[in-house]
């Protein structure tokens, strides 16, 4: 068996898994920005840690793809969308989905250079990525189709529905607090958390 051929299938599973969870963590991020429970910059850790993983995972998926013979897809299939000639639209989906995830991850890291109302008007073009990733993964995954495949899609599916549902849910009961409490406490738990980046750092 082709071992690029399957790690490409492998890594679009799992990334598929991982960018699932990317969504869920970042719907939980703004729910637990007025929530006593769990602190919000350990739920924003793990959403930047999974953010990451998913990311390389992306990264070795689309460099199989190329280098592996039993397809024909270029570098400029994954940047273009809808010019290759392998399963154009499908591969056109996988190639917006992975424009949108670098255009997620720049704006990300350069959070603090760019206004908020951008950065926020561009992260929500993230409940638009992953559904065309999802609809990529189901169209041209050849594992899709089986049992375990669709459990994987079913499973991704249902996992951001109930997240989404929780957020409606959270804004229509209407939080406690007001606008400036809620920005203020997330201002306290960032304050925090570079606090101890600073003194781990100086271990």
């Amino acid at each position: 068996m082709n071992l690029l051929w399957v790690i490409s299938r492998a890594t679009g599973i799992v990334s598929l898994v991982l960018l699932t969870l990317v969504v869920v963590l970042g719907i939980a991020v703004h729910r637990q920005a007025g929530s006593r429970r769990t602190p919000r910059f350990v739920v924003a850790g793990l959403h930047r840690n999974a953010t990451l993983l998913a990311v390389l995972l992306v990264v070795v998926h689309v460099v199989t793809v190329v280098a592996d013979s039993y397809v024909t897809v270029s570098w400029l299939d994954t940047v273009v969308p809808f010019l290759g000639s392998y399963q154009t639209f499908w591969l056109g989906l996988g190639t917006v989905s992975l424009d949108l995830m670098v255009l997620l991850t720049v704006t990300s890291l350069l959070r603090h250079r760019i206004p908020a109302r951008l950065w926020r008007g561009i992260h929500w073009l993230a409940y638009l990525f992953w559904p065309v990733a999802m609809v990529h993964a189901v169209g041209i995954g050849t594992d899709m189709t089986t049992a375990p495949g669709l459990a994987v899609i079913a499973a991704c599916g249902l996992a951001v529905l109930a997240a989404g549902l929780w957020r409606m849910s959270a804004a229509r009961a209407g939080a406690p607090q007001t606008r400036a409490e809620t920005l203020l406490r997330t201002l306290r738990e960032e304050r925090h958390q570079d606090s101890r980046i600073r003194a781990t750092a100086g271990r």
